[in-house]
């Protein structure tokens, strides 16, 4: 994939301004953000996995996201941190190629894996008696395999595409390595993967929203025709806080993405909304979902208890 992008042997990243006094501080709130990134993503995806009660489908499906949450975040900091550090904005031609691609299988992975919830969520509220049904574990795990397999096809696609001709430029105008930059370094004609690019957004961004919209109208239609105040509560807490998380990624990334078409588009709000996708979602999802839901609350809480019990 990175063979006809050898023209160049490294890229140079846009500065991040930081005056001499903050250089220490910035380092140690970048390299904070990311351990607690990935301690409590970890902690999330350990407790799923070892806790028998929550082998369910939803759970199933939620543990995907903390693994792409992790994927996202350790693309971005462990480069930016070390920049940080050394002030040296350079990066390797291999390394960015890398970063970018960790970096757009993690947010094409979230919007598919929020949407499968969304569909989860969907039939166990608007046909409870039908979920153990349809929700069966064979179907559950074919989902999660088609994700990964849609999130990993699609990426080598779109690189594969981009990467096909020379990249003869070396600046990089954002704070991290993607693909519609390397499209605007590129040498050649990439219409191509400039379309696909348009494709696989449209696909992704806007299949999601159609999924979640057309599930979130049917459970809350469900949920008005509910007499039961105590389900009614439930089901709004659940589909609220995954609404939130849905729309946070939605919005910043469908704006990073397409400002990138538009040469009047502030740099500096791209790059803002572009970071704080690697930022917000994973270090928010394992926090909300850990709070908001009590079965997965409970599991943390006697998973780190276990943890630092005596021995005896």
């Amino acid at each position: 994939m990175s063979a006809n992008s050898s023209s160049v042997k490294f890229f140079i990243l846009a500065t991040l301004g930081l005056p001499p006094t903050h250089i220490y501080p910035a380092f140690l709130f970048g390299t904070l953000t990311y351990l607690i990134i990935v301690f409590c993503n970890s902690l999330v995806i350990l407790t799923i996995a070892l806790s028998k009660s929550l082998h369910r489908p939803m759970f199933l499906l939620l543990i995907n996201l903390p693994i792409s949450d992790i994927l996202g975040a350790s693309g971005f900091f462990p480069q930016l941190v070390f920049s940080i550090l050394t002030q040296n904005r350079i990066i390797s031609s291999s390394a960015c190629i890398t970063q970018a691609f960790l970096i757009h299988l993690y947010g094409a992975g979230n919007l598919l894996i929020l949407s499968a919830m969304a569909y989860d969520r969907y039939i166990a509220i608007c046909s409870p008696l039908k979920y153990n049904t349809i929700m069966t574990s064979n179907f559950v795990i074919r989902i999660i395999f088609l994700i990964w397999f849609l999130d990993f096809l699609l990426m080598t696609i779109l690189f594969a595409l981009t990467l096909r001709f020379n990249i003869c430029r070396t600046k990089i105008e954002d704070l991290y390595c993607n693909n519609p930059t390397f499209q605007k370094l590129s040498c050649g004609d990439n219409r191509v993967s400039n379309y696909y690019g348009l494709f696989i957004t449209c696909f992704l961004n806007g299949g999601s929203l159609l999924i979640i919209g057309y599930t979130y109208a049917q459970i809350l239609r469900t949920c008005v025709m509910n007499n039961n105040t105590d389900s009614r509560k439930k089901a709004f807490q659940t589909c609220g806080t995954h609404l939130v998380v849905f729309l946070v990624l939605q919005i910043n990334s469908a704006f990073t993405i397409i400002s990138h078409r538009f040469e009047n588009a502030s740099p500096f709000l791209r790059r803002a909304c572009g970071v704080s996708i690697l930022i917000f979602p994973p270090l928010l999802d394992p926090i909300i979902y850990g709070l908001k839901s009590k079965e997965l609350k409970k599991s943390i809480i006697e998973f780190l208890k276990r943890q630092m019990g005596p021995t005896k």
